[in-house]
C-alpha cells in the first residue's frame, strides 16, 4: 500500500479512536472494553505498517544513492579514460612532429655535409686539370670513344679552357669530329655523341664525381632513419 494511503488510515484511526475514548468515557460498558481492545489492536497494526514503510523508504532510499553513486563512478572513469586517451593523442601527434622535424633537420645536414665533402672534391679536380697527368687522361678518354664509335662521325663537348688540347684530337676519328664548348662540363673530361649510333659516350670527370655523389649517399652512415 503506498505511504500516503497509510498515513490516511492511521489519521482515521486516530479520530475514530478520540471518539472512542470519548464515548467509553460516557459509558463504561463491557461492549466499551471490547472495541477499546479491537481500536488498540489496530493502532498497534497501523504503527507497525507505519515502521515497515518506514524502513521500505529507507531501503529504497539507500538503494537510490547506491544507484546515483555507481553512476556517478562510472561518468567520473569514462571521464578520466577520455581525458587520458585525448592526452596521449595529443601527446603522440606532438612526438610526430618533433620527429619530423628532427627528420628534416637531419636531412638537411646530411646534404650540407655531402655538398661540403664533394665542393672539396670538385676544387681538387679542378686543380688536377691543370697537370700533365690530366692531359695524358684526356688523350686515353679520346681513344676510348673514337673506338666505341667505329670510324663514325661524332661531335666532342669539353670545357673551354680544354677547347686547345680537344682539337688536337680529332684526327683519332676516322668520320671526323667536331670539338664544341659544353658549360654543363663545368670540371673537365670529354663527353661524346655519335648520332649515327645514337651512342654518348660521358667521360667527364663531372659525372664520375656524381656518380661518387650517389654511391656516397647510398653507402655512408648519413642516411636518416
Amino acid at each position: 500500500m503506498p505511504i500516503n494511503n497509510n498515513e490516511k488510515l492511521l489519521q482515521t484511526i486516530k479520530a475514530y479512536s478520540k471518539e472512542q475514548e470519548k464515548a467509553r468515557k460516557e459509558d463504561n460498558s463491557p461492549k466499551r472494553d471490547k472495541t477499546d481492545k479491537f481500536l488498540q489492536a489496530i493502532q498497534r497494526y497501523a504503527k507497525l505498517q507505519k515502521n515497515v514503510i518506514k524502513v521500505e523508504a529507507k531501503q529504497k532510499k539507500t538503494e537510490r544513492l547506491k544507484e546515483a553513486e555507481k553512476q556517478a563512478r562510472a561518468e567520473s572513469d569514462k571521464l578520466v579514460k577520455d581525458t587520458l586517451r585525448s592526452e596521449r593523442n595529443r601527446q603522440t601527434a606532438v612526438l610526430a612532429k618533433k620527429t619530423q622535424e628532427g627528420q628534416k633537420e637531419l636531412f638537411l645536414e646530411r646534404s650540407r655535409m655531402v655538398d661540403d665533402i664533394f665542393k672539396a672534391a670538385e676544387e681538387k679536380l679542378i686543380a688536377y686539370t691543370q697537370t700533365d697527368g690530366y692531359k695524358k687522361k684526356l688523350k686515353e678518354s679520346a681513344e676510348s670513344i673514337s673506338e666505341l664509335f667505329e670510324g663514325k662521325s661524332c661531335v666532342l663537348y669539353v670545357n673551354e679552357r680544354d677547347l686547345s688540347i680537344a682539337e688536337g684530337f680529332a684526327p683519332m676519328f676516322k668520320g671526323g669530329a667536331e670539338v664544341l664548348a659544353d658549360r654543363t662540363v663545368r670540371i673537365g673530361g670529354l663527353r661524346g655523341y655519335c648520332e649515327e649510333l645514337g651512342i654518348i659516350a660521358d667521360e667527364t670527370l663531372d659525372s664520375r664525381l656524381e656518380d661518387q655523389r650517389e654511391w656516397f649517399i647510398e653507402n655512408s652512415s648519413l642516411a636518416v632513419l
